[in-house]
């Protein structure tokens, strides 16, 4: 049966440590895995404008033996002339991995139901789990392990990037806080999907309004632009909204004194995060991004594996 990623739970916990593991030992032996030598042909479908996702899975493609098809939806009948499940049907064919950055999840999950080869979800309006196996990396590397770390999510809550970083950093074996203005809080399905994962390792997830509350001896603390594409004409508003939730100097002096500070970028110095903390030497968000290659590597080697 074909594995798909669509969604972080799409792995099992023992089955992420698993990739997280792999990725660690292609970042030091980078050509160790070829399983798309040939070169077999993989398609990277892009709905939204991308930086790092266009490179890293297109390096990442080619560092495994295999060429990248990058497709932009403004030159493809994918949903305008051609249906998904049709389109699914022809690539299927021809490719070895369809990945898709696309807006709703629906989307990919009807992809994935007509193809016989392993869709991955590069960011979806839901879900956003190959960041989130590069930020499990980037701790894991950092601290030696994920589990019994605490990780503090803080800024808009009801989006992708809070949907995944709680439900795998629950998966990883960390607690989990996340803060958000009331309006802006995560989904309560997606918060206790988090909770049951958390409670397999002992761990809590905290939602709450106060972000000093969340920071409080936290590991990790890690936020997201205010404004995501599709919500520029909110920006104004947002930014308001928002204002108290900036990982400032004097917020993350809250967390642990080892503590460190991710972003999936690109960030927006002195809106969600201050130049001071970003920029200092407690932010990963360079070795984060380089990540993302390592972990989608580790990602498409075990669904080549497991098809």
């Amino acid at each position: 049966m074909t594995r798909h990623f669509l969604k972080d739970d799409d792995l099992t916990p023992k089955e992420q440590a698993e990739v997280i593991d792999l990725a660690i030992a292609l970042k030091a032996d980078r050509f160790r895995e070829r399983p798309f030598e040939g070169p077999k042909t993989v398609a990277v479908i892009f709905d939204k404008t991308s930086t790092r996702t266009r490179v890293s899975f297109a390096v990442g493609i080619a560092d495994l033996g295999g060429m990248p098809l990058i497709i932009d939806s403004g030159v493809f009948q994918l949903g305008k002339k051609e249906s998904v499940a049709d389109t699914a049907k022809v690539l299927e064919r021809q490719v070895e991995q369809i990945i898709w950055r696309t807006y709703a999840q629906q989307g990919l999950e009807e992809m994935a139901a007509n193809s016989s080869v392993p869709v991955i979800n590069s960011l979806s309006d839901d879900w956003h789990p190959c960041q989130l196996l590069a930020d499990l990396m980037t701790v894991k590397e950092h601290f030696g392990a994920t589990q019994g770390l605490k990780l503090a999510y803080v800024g808009d809550a009801n989006n992708n990037m809070a949907n995944s970083y709680l439900v795998a950093s629950a998966m990883a074996g960390m607690s989990v806080a996340v803060s958000a203005p009331e309006g802006f809080l995560p989904k309560q399905s997606v918060v206790d999907l988090a909770k049951s994962y958390a409670k397999q390792f002992g761990q809590e997830v905290l939602i709450t309004s106060d972000p000093s509350e969340a920071v409080a001896g936290a590991d990790v603390v890690a936020t997201d632009t205010w404004v995501s594409m599709g919500m520029e004409a909110e920006a104004e508003q947002r930014v308001k909204l928002f204002a108290d939730y900036s990982v400032t100097e004097e917020l993350f002096a809250k967390a642990n004194q080892g503590a460190v500070f991710l972003h999936c970028l690109p960030a927006y110095r002195g809106y969600e995060v201050s130049a001071e903390v970003i920029d200092g030497p407690r932010s990963l968000v360079w070795q984060e991004a380089e990540n993302r290659l390592h972990a989608q590597k580790a990602l498409m080697v075990f669904l080549a594996k497991h098809r």
